[in-house]
């Protein structure tokens, strides 16, 4: 399997409650390796990253059934062929694109969707067993109950390992606890996007969670190789992203520029490792590091063994209090609940 010359790098680790391995607190986000909202993928170049992200040392790769209607855990189960057991493989449930004509997402968290997608999902994946499992988006229209309770159902079934939530509130993580174990909370979490400090963070911190940050380089912002000029086509959802349209796009940019003179005058690193290491010092924190080519990799061996001062903490929070002057989240994200 060995394909890079690159040595593993030294990851930091962190446990997640139902799984007997500890996760790389840098986890590969396949998104992008789906193709839809991405503006397309190729396959080979997809294999060939989730087996370069294993080779430096990842041993956690995230999912889901929504990323290109299953063709991400098509490609990740291709991938990880008779190396399934060394690794965490997280995935989600409660996407439907059966429910309209153009195949768009709805949410559908019912207790029937989810007995489905499980047996769809073990099948692409090419497993009998999902690690971590997670409610992708929280269903108006179920009854956490209901939802929480099928999950609990298929734990103790043996057919997944531990369960999270992702884009839940801390209300609505309190109501789902109260149905089964809960492990994970997933939500956009990034130099940008730092909603999650006022509550759902302190939440995981005093209740045991681990917090799986997704969009850790905010849609490529926070690569430090994004330039003003830079088109977005087809389907890529950069193009409905507030921060990619003007001028917020050049306030964002310029941040980044500052950004990148610090992590490099103060510590030989990359923004892009800055912005990580500044995400894994924020609490039980688990970063998803999105990439559908190898290169895309490359960097992750800067992220660990060194930490940001104080003193350049506070001096980030003044780099965007200066160039970002009217700060936009991750809403745009969210996909629509079901009409009935």
């Amino acid at each position: 399997m060995n394909t890079s010359t690159q040595k593993p790098a030294h990851f930091d680790k962190i446990s997640i409650k139902g799984i007997d391995k500890s996760a790389t607190r840098v986890a590969l986000g396949t998104w992008a390796i789906g193709g839809w909202m991405w503006g397309g993928t190729d396959d080979d170049a997809s294999i060939k990253t989730i087996h370069r992200a294993i080779d430096l040392g990842i041993n956690i790769i995230d999912t889901a059934p929504a990323y290109g209607r299953g063709h991400a855990e098509e490609v990740v189960g291709k991938a990880i062929k008779g190396q399934r057991d060394n690794l965490i493989i997280a995935t989600k449930v409660g996407l439907d694109w059966t429910l309209t004509p153009d195949q768009s997402m709805r949410r559908n968290s019912s207790a029937s969707r989810i007995k489905k997608e499980i047996e769809d999902s073990l099948r692409r994946l090419g497993t009998d067993y999902i690690d971590l499992y997670q409610v992708h988006w929280p269903d108006p229209l179920v009854p956490i109950e209901e939802t929480a309770t099928i999950l609990e159902a298929l734990r103790k079934e043996g057919k997944i390992r531990s369960i999270g939530v992702s884009n839940y509130s801390v209300q609505q993580m309190d109501e789902f606890k109260k149905y089964a174990e809960l492990a994970v909370s997933q939500s956009p979490y990034n130099l940008f996007e730092r909603e999650i400090d006022k509550d759902i963070l302190p939440y995981a911190k005093k209740n045991d969670l681990v917090v799986l940050g997704y969009g850790a380089l905010c849609r490529g912002l926070l690569s430090g190789r994004m330039t003003a000029d830079r088109a977005f086509t087809g389907d890529d959802l950069r193009k409905t992203d507030p921060k990619f349209q003007k001028p917020r796009f050049e306030h964002y940019l310029a941040a980044v520029e500052e950004l990148k003179k610090l992590a490099k005058e103060h510590y030989n690193k990359s923004v892009l490792a800055l912005a990580i290491r500044w995400m894994l010092e924020q609490g039980p924190t688990l970063a998803l590091w999105g990439a559908c080519k190898p290169e895309q990799i490359d960097g992750i061996d800067e992220v660990f063994g060194w930490q940001i001062s104080d003193e350049d903490l506070k001096q980030i929070d003044a780099i965007l209090a200066k160039n970002i002057p009217n700060p936009i989240g991750a809403e745009f994200m969210a996909p629509p609940p079901r009409d009935k």
